[in-house]
């Protein structure tokens, strides 16, 4: 099964100058974040859901105080995700909520996650019994992630509630005492999908809603929400957020990834080699295993700015020496060379916080645009002390 890119095209990007910024580079246009971010929040306003930013997905943290203008805080999937929301999303109480599960917690470092995170959620039983108490003692709220076991999801690898799946106690197994043992349930059981499946999603779950009312103080449905892809159905979702609200008196809490920074970034990168070998094929300064992993892992094609219709199909290589360093095939007016700049859509999310220094492969720099202004910023550039820096 190969996954969809979920791209709805280069909007703004089209105006970018690609020879603006060096190569390879990801560039985030703060317009089209601030769109999406825009979006979150009126769901958020008239649901009375929270929505927090999956950092997991989107951690460039020097667009945080944009982020935390228009969501309620920050998930994290452990220790260092929870500083890194302390430090720059959630500073104070005021600001907002900090959200954190893991599929295990190491017992070193309960106390001091405990202490950062409002809320702490075991997967399973077992963890629950093993640390519940001390995380409660250090003041955060307790919560049991669920596997509803609805597998929605177009790859198995990318689905939470696949057969065997290790995240999440399976809905079977929670008993009244687990009930009783934490303040909510977290439940993510979508990856990249509609409200169609999370319609279903609640359908499955609501009975244990109805066995859990009274009981607890919140539901987190967790991520893989595409709130902002132009045929999410949002009407249905403030509705259904608001009837879950209303209905069982809990505080509803969503944590999107991919949604966060849907299309508003792009992977620049430059044309390095042209060589023959039954068919073009081009060697870049973007690889597919350092720089975009799903790319091999799910596997997918991203789309390509302004991609020919006509013209020549070109296969599109990194430059690391894995034989499966390949982006795709992708046609071009003219067959492309050396020094010519080209880039990948929708690489904000899932991209960036993936990315490795394997075979000695350069780090994308990271550059913030606006495609409203023109305004371009160089956030970082990388050079050899980050290669050197990660072993020793």
């Amino acid at each position: 099964m190969v996954m969809q890119t979920k791209t709805a095209g280069p909007g703004a990007f089209l105006k970018l100058d690609l020879n603006a910024v060096p190569s390879p580079c990801f560039v985030i246009d703060l317009a089209r974040l601030e769109d999406n971010l825009r979006l979150l929040r009126q769901v958020a306003d008239q649901s009375g859901a929270q929505i927090l930013t999956a950092l997991k997905a989107f951690s460039m943290w020097s667009t945080a105080p944009l982020v935390s203008r228009y969501l309620s805080g920050a998930c994290c999937s452990g220790l260092h995700e929870a500083r890194l929301a302390r430090t720059h999303y959630v500073r104070a109480p005021a600001e907002g909520l900090v959200s954190c599960f893991a599929p295990a917690y190491k017992p070193a470092e309960m106390a001091e996650l405990a202490r950062l995170c409002d809320h702490i959620i075991f997967n399973s039983p077992q963890q629950l019994d093993r640390f519940a108490s001390l995380a409660s003692s250090e003041g955060a709220e307790i919560g049991l992630r669920v596997n509803p076991g609805l597998p929605l999801g177009e790859v198995e690898k990318y689905d939470p509630s696949a057969p065997r799946s290790r995240l999440g106690t399976p809905l079977s197994q929670i008993d009244d005492h687990h009930l009783e043992a934490v303040s909510g349930l977290h439940l993510h059981s979508l990856c990249e999908q509609g409200f169609a499946e999370l319609q279903q999603l609640i359908e499955v779950i609501t009975p244990l809603l109805d066995r859990a009312k009274g009981r607890l103080s919140w539901l987190n449905l967790g991520g893989g929400h595409m709130i902002t892809a132009p045929d999410y159905d949002r009407a249905a979702l403030v509705n259904s957020l608001a009837d879950l609200k209303q209905t069982y008196q809990l505080d509803i809490y969503l944590e999107p990834g991919t949604a966060i920074a849907f299309d508003a970034g792009v992977l620049v990168g430059e044309v390095l080699d042209l060589m023959e070998n039954d068919g073009p094929v081009a060697i870049l300064d973007i690889s597919a295993t350092c720089h975009m992993p799903d790319v091999l892992e799910a596997p997918y094609r991203p789309g390509l700015l302004a991609e020919a219709e006509q013209g020549p199909v070109v296969r599109l290589g990194g430059p690391s020496c894995l034989a499966g360093d390949v982006i795709g095939d992708y046609r071009f007016a003219s067959l492309p060379v050396p020094g010519q700049r080209l880039a990948f859509l929708d690489q904000a999310h899932y991209s960036m916080v993936k990315t490795t220094t394997f075979n000695g492969v350069h780090l994308p720099a990271l550059a913030l645009w606006d495609s409203r202004t023109g305004d371009l910023n160089m956030v970082r550039e990388f050079g050899y002390s980050d290669f050197e820096s990660r072993l020793s």
